[in-house]
């Protein structure tokens, strides 16, 4: 598998993200989707990487920096030939790498309640994310859930 940062302009990623953004808005009500589209994910101050495998695409991951020492996982998605083949763990992997790397404290997501979601869950807290309250511009959603780990802690100067 190689995984490899994403500048958006092949025209397999790009349908990749509108089937995404498509399926997530025939999961959830239109409140509740906070899957970023195309523009969105091209902002500066977010970073996506697409995962390949025998040179086809087989998934994304995008790391959107919330401030100096928090990062916010978005656009976690495998495709359908490649689940249960470590795709998104491999992301998942990468991205608290690169946190660690940036040296966030804290990384954070927001993924649906919905059945469709329950295998992201286990993903996430498998990885030692923890349910927590919505954070950023996120407000309390029945359809979200929240997640959030710790990645280093800074003792204060003396």
């Amino acid at each position: 598998m190689e995984i490899r940062i994403d500048d958006l302009s092949g025209k397999e990623i790009q349908q990749f993200l509108l089937n995404h953004l498509s399926n997530m808005h025939e999961i959830s009500p239109p409140e509740s989707v906070h899957a970023l589209d195309i523009n969105a994910l091209r902002a500066p101050d977010v970073t996506i990487w697409s995962a390949w495998i025998e040179g086809e695409l087989a998934g994304c991951g995008a790391l959107k920096q919330l401030s100096n020492n928090h990062g916010e996982i978005k656009s976690m998605r495998t495709a359908e030939k490649f689940i249960r083949r470590g795709v998104a763990a491999n992301l998942l992997a990468h991205i608290l790498q690169e946190s660690r790397r940036r040296q966030y404290a804290r990384l954070s997501l927001e993924t649906g309640t919905e059945p469709e979601f329950q295998p992201a869950h286990r993903l996430y807290e498998r990885f030692g994310f923890e349910a927590c309250a919505p954070f950023a511009d996120y407000v309390e959603d029945p359809n979200s859930i929240f997640y959030t780990r710790v990645l280093q802690q800074f003792s204060p100067a003396l």
